[in-house]
């Protein structure tokens, strides 16, 4: 923004010669220098007093910031996230295709699935999974009342991080197969009814046109379900599951008795992941957002000068010859 002096004289003349320039001044903007300021006195005694403050054990954190035991959590937690969310991704396009089917009872039946899994909190699930070789103490596999086929002993094959992944990805699921159908809804039906009338199959409109336009929609989301799931492995101490970050912290902080230095290391490994996951996710939406947006980049912006240079070099050439 910027103000038009009025003083000297007018920037219109009727006289010979060239017209005089407009003098903008920048207008100050006070209340933001103001502002600024503010913030930056109360960052600088923040961080002044949490330095200078023991409670916080900063000597104990420096210990424990790239401990062993941390490390090994952090690459639990990283493993958690993944496996879960590969799983809440592919069982999520299942359920949204589901409730998009005609389906009834497919509707029925994945309606009712996204009902449970979105209506009970995750770490009372979490809490049923613990439990899940006391109620099923052993399955059968066969025909019901008739034959059975193999027996699985739950108290043999429990995990509990085999457990907290699939309690993990089960409620992850849910909210996932709402994000793919609220992606796939939002593609006009016109693309669809093109791409069936120029030959194509129902997979390969899904494939080639409906999806690449829906990952527009479901990108966005889909990355802040990755970076909440990060966070929510600290959940898993329900099944109980202790080798992540969260309860590794827990464990180390219960013998030394200092659990904000190792709350402030934990949280420190939290941020350092979602920073990177956020990176990644930038540069996802960059790309599957090509063509959506009508604004330009740096390069395209060159380009356009260089080309429009061109052609004012050819006219002034067409103009001279003539």
């Amino acid at each position: 923004m910027g103000a038009i002096s009025t003083s000297g004289p007018s920037p219109i003349d009727d006289g010979p010669g060239e017209p005089t320039a407009i003098q903008a001044v920048p207008l100050r903007h006070y209340g933001q220098w103001v502002a600024a300021a503010i913030v930056l006195i109360l960052v600088v005694l923040f961080v002044y007093g949490a330095a200078t403050n023991p409670a916080y054990g900063w000597s104990t954190y420096g210990k424990y910031l790239f401990d062993s035991r941390i490390l090994v959590g952090a690459g639990y937690t990283l493993l958690l996230t993944v496996l879960a969310m590969v799983i809440a991704v592919i069982l999520g396009v299942l359920l949204a295709i589901m409730r998009l089917s005609p389906n009834v009872v497919l509707r029925s039946v994945s309606w009712v699935y996204l009902w449970i899994f979105r209506g009970t909190p995750v770490y009372v699930q979490l809490v049923f999974w613990g439990l899940f070789p006391s109620i099923y103490k052993r399955i059968d596999l066969g025909i019901p009342f008739v034959v059975q086929f193999a027996h699985l002993n739950m108290q043999d094959l429990y995990s509990a991080f085999l457990f907290a992944m699939i309690g993990l990805a089960l409620n992850e699921s849910a909210y996932m197969a709402e994000i793919v159908r609220a992606g796939v809804s939002s593609v006009g039906e016109g693309q669809t009814e093109a791409s069936i009338a120029l030959g194509m199959s129902w997979s390969q409109t899904m494939r080639r046109t409906v999806l690449p336009q829906a990952m527009r929609v479901i990108i966005p989301p889909t990355g802040n379900e990755v970076i909440s799931m990060l966070k929510t492995t600290s959940l898993v101490v329900a099944v109980p599951f202790t080798g992540e970050l969260f309860g590794v912290q827990a464990d180390i902080s219960g013998v030394n008795f200092q659990p904000i230095p190792l709350l402030m290391v934990a949280s420190t490994w939290y941020l350092a992941v979602t920073s990177v996951l956020m990176v990644g996710q930038f540069y996802l939406e960059r790309y599957y957002s090509r063509g959506a947006s009508r604004q330009l980049t740096g390069r395209q912006l060159k380009a356009m000068a260089a080309a429009q240079n061109k052609v004012l070099a050819v006219d002034e050439e067409s103009d001279e010859r003539r």
